[in-house]
């Protein structure tokens, strides 16, 4: 196939707009999927993405398209999510391509991350072709709609109208890719040149490459390298994806495939690198930035002897998500474990939910938290740097700090008019600073405000959608380091420190949360045979405190009558045997413990 008549895009759009559907009707179209085979959001094939209705991988298809004037052409499709939290997975689909769909729900219009979307295929140079969906809603304003994306795009290009469902403009939208995305640049003459922008693990196959050509070509049994690690191998299959693996001779530059090389090793495979043949000289790609996480959180099997089986399976599923980093970790109450880093509190329940099904483990999951930088009072340290921490076991003692700062974010809000009133409440109570407020439309407006990262990793997105009856959109980028009052609070058990239940807050909040998480706690412990404290502790002073009551056999029930002094003996040797438990015994912590912290804020 001529570069010419090879265009790769994307759809992009705010969650729930309708990517995965319109992806539906176009592999319709062109007969890439058979109406026999077609079930609804038909790239999204994780169960957990069937279950949410949410796409959390890309996926990759490729269509075979005869124009109106009887041209044939091969469209590279590469479908991403919507949430904020899998924005990462949007930039490494985009530099793959040369044009996006921006997709815009015509009933809802322009929403936050289609703002964000929209910013980053400017930045990447993309040709942007808006899509006006859900034109056959009845309250759906498509003028409107359009107005509001002239209005982000600064450029007032006519948006396609279509409806996904039905499949109406569907046509007119392949009609636009192949007249307005250009062709890929790259040529079949020059060396091997390749971008790996994802992956995946297979039991038998090994490493299975993702992979974008911008030039040269690839085929079975040809030697290639990788740039980063220099390393050589032999491929043994190429091909593409419709979106199934289908073998081909070779690929060839602009085409968008997969190769098999056999790599058994999955920390060779970086995502961003750049694949070239053996011997051969070429400029690499400048590779994908590194990823941020901004939430950590603490994973540890519930059965000790899974810590092996834990690491291999967080090992294979980083390979297709290298969004979310991991390291080792070791808890006094929980073991041998990893703590991960995450995009966001979605990322994190994804993740966990993957480890648990697709490798049958059993996890425990703590407190998630965010970075903080601490300067200790150490007159060791003559550079007075703050140092990094993920981990609030490892915040320095009492009395020993000098400074700690939050990362704060730059929010982007957009939402009704008639809500600002709540949504800025909302703000307030959060910490919020205000940068500005811009009205998009007479009856829609983008509320920028700076906030504190921990403050909105656990409910902000579920009090904002309830604040504005789910009519505001909430998207975030990283701003800065601010220095904060902040406090460490631990949580004594039976006299004794549960490190995995340490969380960071602000003073302000210290003591409610801290009466939260003990009567939560209360709830969820189960009795002992002796009297259980649960203490939350700041600075070496108690602030809040819960007692478990001991369980208690009635032992003179026997005693009908008699001596009083017999009765007083067995409660007097009673008193002493739950004296000894109260020094010997152990409380066990269950899951919902370690739940309940992140339910103590609603």
């Amino acid at each position: 196939m001529n570069i010419k008549n090879i265009r790769n895009f994307s759809i992009v759009a705010h969650i729930d707009h309708g990517k995965s559907t319109l992806a539906d009707r176009l592999m319709e179209i062109t007969d890439t999927v058979s109406k026999r085979q077609m079930k609804e959001q038909f790239l999204d094939g994780m169960e957990l993405e069937r279950e949410r209705g949410i796409t959390i991988k890309a996926k990759a298809v490729r269509m075979n398209y005869k124009s109106k004037a009887g041209e044939e052409y091969i469209l590279n499709l590469i479908d991403t999510p919507g949430h904020v939290d899998f924005s990462y997975e949007v930039s490494r689909a985009l530099a793959a391509c040369e044009g996006v769909l921006l997709l815009v729900d015509g009933a809802q219009g322009v929403e936050a991350q289609t703002l964000a979307h929209a910013h980053l295929s400017h930045k990447l140079n993309l040709k942007i072709i808006p899509v006006i969906n859900k034109i056959d809603l009845p309250h759906a304003d498509a003028d409107a709609t359009e107005e509001q994306i002239w209005e982000i795009l600064k450029d007032p290009s006519l948006a396609t109208r279509v409806s996904a469902k039905s499949g109406s403009g569907a046509h007119e939208i392949l009609e636009r890719i192949v007249e307005e995305i250009p062709h890929p640049k790259g040529s079949v003459d020059k060396p091997l040149k390749a971008l790996i922008f994802d992956s995946y693990y297979d039991s038998y196959r090994g490493v299975i490459i993702f992979v974008r050509l911008i030039d040269g070509k690839v085929k079975a049994k040809m030697n290639v390298s990788l740039f980063s690690s220099k390393a050589v191998y032999k491929v043994e299959e190429v091909g593409y994806l419709t979106p199934k693996l289908i073998k081909a001779a070779g690929l060839e530059a602009g085409e968008v495939g997969y190769i098999v090389t056999g790599i058994k090793d999955i920390h060779e495979i970086k995502m961003g690198d750049t694949v070239f043949e053996k011997g051969k000289t070429i400029v690499p790609f400048e590779g994908y930035e590194d990823i941020q996480p901004v939430v950590f959180a603490g994973f540890f099997p519930i059965n000790s002897s899974d810590y092996t089986l834990l690491k291999t399976a967080i090992e294979k599923l980083n390979l297709t998500d290298s969004a979310f980093s991991y390291q080792g970790e070791t808890s006094r109450a929980l073991g041998f474990g990893f703590r991960l880093g995450f995009m966001g509190l979605l990322h994190m329940d994804i993740v966990r939910e993957r480890l648990e099904r697709e490798f049958n483990l059993s996890l425990i999951a703590t407190n998630p938290n965010v970075v903080y930088r601490v300067k200790a009072k150490d007159t060791r340290r003559k550079d007075g740097k703050h140092v990094e921490i993920s981990n609030p076991a490892e915040f320095p003692e009492y009395g020993n700090i000098d400074d700690i700062q939050e990362p704060y974010v730059k929010a982007s809000i957009l939402s009704p008019l008639t809500y600002m009133e709540g949504i800025l409440n909302l703000l307030k109570e959060k910490r919020g600073e205000h940068i500005q407020i811009d009205y998009i439309s007479s009856t829609k407006v983008i509320i920028e405000y700076l906030l504190p990262l921990g403050e909105i990793i656990i409910d902000f997105y579920d009090k904002l959608k309830s604040v504005s009856r789910g009519y505001a959109s909430f998207d975030y980028e990283f701003h800065s380091y601010k220095s904060s009052d902040m406090s460490r609070i631990e949580i004594l058990l039976h006299g004794e420190v549960v490190d995995a239940l340490s969380f960071i807050v602000h003073k302000s909040k210290a003591q409610t949360n801290s009466r939260a998480i003990c009567e939560k706690l209360k709830e969820v412990i189960n009795r002992q045979m002796f009297e259980v404290a649960i203490q939350a502790r700041v600075g070496g002073k108690i602030i809040a405190r819960e007692t478990i009551a001991a369980m208690r056999k009635d032992v003179i029930a026997k005693c009908y009558g008699g001596d009083i002094t017999r009765k007083r003996k067995l409660l007097q040797k009673q008193k002493e045997g739950k004296k000894k438990m109260k020094v010997l015994g152990n409380v066990e912590i269950p899951q919902e413990a370690f739940l309940s912290l992140l339910k103590i804020n609603q």
